[in-house]
């Protein structure tokens, strides 16, 4: 990933940062990480790195949002309306506000853009979370990696891991408890 953005700069940034809020569980851990390691070697400057990020995610979800909007989740074989029902409970619990916590969260932030689609939060309110969410989310992890510098390869590997562990968990814990509430 570092080799794309030195390569294109922050296009490469945004293209890289596009997948996973279309919900391909790309780790955007390491891309932004790498955006930070281009900002400590000069290919970058921070604030753009961290608007091309976050407009990457913002066209991502923005894709999947429709996908909800479309009610394509509850086409999903097997236990994709239980999954919309789930995540619209947790909308209907919390409100908007899940849009923006999620969007804090690994795996979570990956995926929230369906279910919000799904509930029809008024777009404008959903652009306005989903970019406040994951700007800091991007300045976080482009200002570590950016802070990390050279030793950012190390650190890229074990946070993807460890974000792919905690999302992994959070699914099974989700999956779990909903499945009591499903027998009765």
């Amino acid at each position: 990933m570092t080799a794309l953005v030195a390569q294109l700069g922050p296009l490469g940034v945004f293209l890289l940062m596009v997948p996973e809020s279309a919900c391909i569980p790309l780790p955007s851990e390491v891309t932004l990480l790498s955006a930070g390691f281009g900002v400590h070697q000069g290919w970058i400057s921070f604030p753009v790195a961290v608007a091309m990020a976050t407009a990457g995610n913002v066209v991502g979800s923005l894709f999947a949002y429709w996908l909800g909007r479309r009610k394509l989740l509850s086409k999903l074989p097997r236990n994709g309306g239980a999954v919309v029902a789930r995540c619209e409970r947790l909308l209907e619990r919390s409100g908007e506000r899940t849009v923006f916590t999620a969007r804090l969260l690994p795996l979570a932030r990956t995926f929230i853009s369906l279910p919000a689609g799904h509930v029809g939060i008024p777009l404008p309110r959903f652009v306005l979370l989903t970019t406040a969410g994951c700007a800091i989310w991007s300045a976080g992890f482009i200002l570590a990696g950016d802070l990390a510098g050279a030793g950012w390869e190390q650190i890229a590997s074990t946070a993807g891991r460890v974000s792919l562990v905690i999302g992994a968990l959070v699914a099974a814990w989700f999956a779990l408890r909903g499945k009591p509430a499903d027998a009765s």
